[in-house]
């Protein structure tokens, strides 16, 4: 197919596609599927290789969000039965940081309800992340908090944050229909201000939210324009008592061509399947990894995701491995122009590698609005009944153990 050869050979060459051929990705058939997850492949292989990246989320305060995102369970007017809980202490969180990087992760996103931190929340944030770094060696920590305030990046990168989690979610045309009370252009700001700051920045978006080919392209270009250092690609989940619980508009074809775009208009750059790939991928799951090279290790924010050995196992099993702490994540390109290397740990306050998360939806404050990710269970799959694009709200399943609770994490 010419289309997919001309954008491997711009993958490449980190050569911007064009509005028109990455709509055409979107537009595939089902029948050319497989020839769109090899061609992308090829363009993740050749800057990421084999390896995956795991991350893991401790959510440091769930619930009771002043902001109205149409996506999040921890949304003003929020009915969804989710855990609620005010801060975690610095040693609660930094146990809780434990669990995953025990499991492989490599990265911990710390993450907080609230449209942003007050300088006091920075104040708290900046102890618990100094407490996570002197207390797990090589530890990646990225911040997600919500919009920032002029000086608050520098503070997060001066206590050793490396990066800073901020999706821009949708299309800046379609932003006002699932959120009013804060825009697209305090979104980008403070992307911006973290960038700045010297933070690695991370923003992606939520595909799945009944926006149109021409959304989805939109704010991957805008994307493309704000240069990230992480993409992460959320499918949204229908959270029973949320303002989308009826939408149910993703197969896990769909996600695979959405994947495969965001592969080729941002080919050098870290992809991390976020929340919602349980709920949509389901057996595709270890397709997608040819897509993207990244992925969240176990529970998101508000919901249960697939149990951590069979992460791992889904890895090993697809053909590839976990990135190391030793390992730079991102292009050599990359990392040089961030001064070198998070992703390595040469530098504990360093914009470079580092991935980003935002669980899975997140919120236009927080971070994984809509809880993310789910799971099906230990195997993340779908029930071999069940039609492809069928609502599956039995794979949706509340967040309640780890982070905020007595019980062990899933890890």
């Amino acid at each position: 197919m010419d289309l997919l050869n001309t954008l491997v050979d711009k993958g490449l060459r980190r050569e911007l596609p064009t509005r028109e051929e990455a709509l055409a990705v979107l537009a595939t058939s089902d029948d050319d599927l497989l020839d769109v997850v090899a061609a992308a492949g090829k363009v993740r292989r050749h800057w990421f290789g084999r390896r995956v990246k795991l991350n893991y989320l401790v959510n440091l305060k769930s619930g009771l969000c002043p902001e109205d995102c149409s996506y999040c369970s921890q949304r003003l007017g929020s009915k969804a039965d989710i855990l609620k809980y005010t801060w975690l202490k610095p040693d609660e969180a930094s146990q809780a940081a434990a669990a995953g990087l025990a499991g492989g992760a490599k990265r911990v996103c710390l993450v907080a309800s609230g449209r942003g931190p007050t300088d006091r929340d920075v104040d708290r944030v900046s102890e618990t992340i100094r407490t996570i770094k002197e207390q797990n060696e090589d530890v990646e920590v990225c911040a997600c908090l919500g919009l920032l305030s002029g000086g608050q990046a520098e503070k997060l990168r001066e206590a050793g944050a490396d990066a800073y989690n901020h999706n821009l979610n949708t299309s800046e045309g379609t932003y006002g229909d699932i959120t009013t009370t804060h825009t697209y252009a305090d979104r980008v700001d403070t992307v911006q201000k973290a960038h700045a700051a010297g933070l690695s920045a991370c923003s992606g978006l939520i595909a799945g939210m009944g926006e149109s080919d021409e959304d989805l392209v939109d704010v991957v270009f805008s994307l493309r324009e704000l240069d990230p250092d992480s993409v992460p690609v959320n499918f949204l989940i229908p959270f029973e008592g949320t303002p989308l619980a009826k939408e149910w508009n993703l197969t896990p074809q769909r996600c695979l061509r959405i994947l495969a775009m965001v592969r080729f208009v941002c080919p050098d750059v870290e992809v991390r399947i976020a929340g919602g790939r349980e709920v949509h991928l389901r057996t595709m799951q270890p397709l997608a990894l040819n897509l993207a090279n990244s992925i969240f290790l176990g529970d998101y924010l508000t919901s249960e995701g697939q149990a951590g050995k069979a992460d791992l196992d889904m890895i090993a099993d697809a053909g590839f491995e976990v990135e190391g702490a030793d390992q730079v994540t991102l292009p050599e390109h990359r990392a040089a122009a961030a001064g070198g290397g998070c992703g390595s740990h040469e530098s504990a306050g360093c914009g470079s590698v580092c991935g980003s998360h935002e669980g899975a939806n997140g919120c236009g404050s927080h971070a994984d609005a809509d809880g993310c990710g789910s799971h099906a269970g230990a195997d993340g799959c779908g029930t071999a009944s069940a039609a492809a694009n069928e609502p599956r709200p039995d794979l949706v399943a509340v967040r309640r153990r780890g982070a905020g609770t007595d019980l062990a994490p899933n890890a």
